[in-house]
């Protein structure tokens, strides 16, 4: 017979968890899906003390990846795209143009806004970073900006992009959870994520200051004569980023038009560079080769053929099975109700509203280092305590903007999480390199609590409103 199960057996799934992940990952570089399933094993046996068969923990886990499909489909969607959008020449024409134009001394900067824009145009920081993030990483890296600078302020960009979008799946999820209309909820976002972001431009701007001095413009001109005798950069090569954006202001949805932009793409890398119609389509599976140019490749450098081979749905698989690992333990500490109960310990305890934000803030972090996933905190966190904030006449666009501040935002900065794992491989950056620069993505945290103890950006609930809800 289940029984549910104690503070402490719920506490130590977490602590366990970040022990084995933390120690194995960090000191002694194993790879984190061991390390997970080590984590889901311990959760196992917390589950069968309180009772749970195995049969139930295979119905937690697969109910709990079930939610994850529709973030599957995407990853699948961006490998399809990268190894399209290599072929047709369009992110080479990005770092080519970006190359040009650029300058190191803005450069963080820079990056943080073409990231940004891509996200709010296209309502996915995942695909942001993909496509102009990996450009904006290879001009970086020309320009001899640290890796881990470059990444933090791309992450940086997408996803604030991603928060501050109406296409945004986890934007929309945030307002329909809490109920709240979506446009009062990103116009509330304002308060935590500009400041933020401002506060991240000005350390970027100050910080790549000194590297203008530090540019080879030969091997920037090497670079740009690479690219311009591998691809015919054109006109034409736009069209698949045309086509994605025409695609989502139709209000299609991401995953069609990424296969719609894709579909452009092979098209684009077949009639205007001439390349063998069938590698376009062996590219958006096993990604693009510097083979598929033929004898393009003659006297070009290997940094340039090195950073054109990506992409196709294989190079996916490492995250997918991350996220099959991850959700293997968030699964089963969540059907053995280990999660409600930390989570009501928290709410049990608040009396006033620093409190409540507080309370949002670290249920919502306990969440994203279980999950690894920034929806389990908006569903879990904002079901439990959206009374709580009615109670305390606040309007719930607080409620929904805290939980993107400890759910969106903190997402990327967790190794083991969907995001962390995806901007690692995309960028081919660590968690550990890019944590620091990721300045806004950690700021909104503090922002969030100072303005729930002060009553700075706290919205009073309108009890007119309220009560034809």
């Amino acid at each position: 017979m289940k029984r549910q199960p104690t503070l402490l057996e719920s506490i130590s799934t977490i602590v366990v968890m970040m022990f084995v992940v933390c120690i194995g990952f960090i000191v002694f570089e194993i790879p984190v899906q061991p390390l997970l399933i080590i984590s889901a094993a311990y959760a196992s046996w917390i589950a069968w003390r309180v009772g749970l068969r195995w049969e139930d923990l295979e119905e937690g886990i697969t109910d709990r990846l079930s939610t994850a499909m529709p973030a599957i489909f995407i990853i699948l969607s961006v490998g399809i795209i990268v190894g399209s959008w290599m072929y047709s020449g369009t992110v080479p024409a990005l770092i080519y143009y970006g190359l040009k134009f650029l300058s190191p001394n803005y450069f963080l900067v820079s990056a943080f806004l073409i990231s940004a824009i891509c996200s709010v145009a296209t309502g996915t920081a995942w695909g942001s970073a993909s496509t102009a993030g990996i450009a904006l990483m290879a001009i970086g890296l020309q320009m001899d900006i640290p890796a881990g600078m470059a990444a933090g302020a791309i992450i940086s960009g997408a996803v604030f992009g991603d928060k501050m979008s109406p296409l945004s799946d986890t934007t929309n999820l945030a307002a329909l959870v809490t109920r709240v209309n979506i446009f009062s909820h990103i116009r509330h976002m304002v308060y935590t994520t500009v400041p933020a972001s401002i506060i991240g431009l000005m350390i970027w701007h100050f910080a790549s200051r000194g590297f203008g001095a530090n540019v080879s413009t030969k091997n920037i001109q090497t670079m740009l004569k690479d690219i311009e005798s591998m691809y015919h950069i054109g006109f034409f090569v736009w069209v698949p980023m045309i086509v994605i954006i025409v695609c989502l202001l139709m209000k299609i949805s991401t995953v069609p038009s990424m296969l719609i932009s894709s579909v452009s793409a092979i098209l684009v890398g077949w009639l205007v560079n001439g390349f063998a119609l069938k590698d376009g389509f062996i590219a958006t599976f096993d990604g693009f080769t510097s083979d598929m140019m033929g004898n393009r490749i003659q006297g070009v450098s290997d940094k340039a053929l090195s950073l054109v081979e990506q992409g196709g749905i294989m190079s996916m698989t490492q995250i997918i099975v991350t996220i099959f690992c991850g959700y293997a333990f968030a699964g089963i500490v969540e059907k053995a109700g280990c999660l409600d109960v930390l989570l009501h310990s928290i709410a049990k305890n608040i009396k006033t509203q620093g409190q409540l934000i507080l309370a949002t803030v670290i249920g919502g972090l306990i969440m994203v280092l279980a999950a690894g996933v920034a929806s389990v905190v908006i569903i879990m966190v904002g079901i439990l305590l959206m009374e709580m904030y009615d109670k305390m006449n606040l309007d719930r666009v607080n409620l929904s903007r805290t939980l993107e501040d400890a759910g969106t935002m903190v997402i990327p900065l967790i190794p083991w999480g969907t995001s962390g794992i995806y901007y690692s491989q995309q960028l081919g950056v660590g968690v550990g390199s890019f944590f620091l620069w990721a300045i806004p993505c950690y700021i909104c945290l503090m922002i969030a609590i100072f303005y729930g103890f002060t009553g700075i950006g706290i919205k009073k609930k309108d009890k007119t409103v309220q009560a034809t809800k």
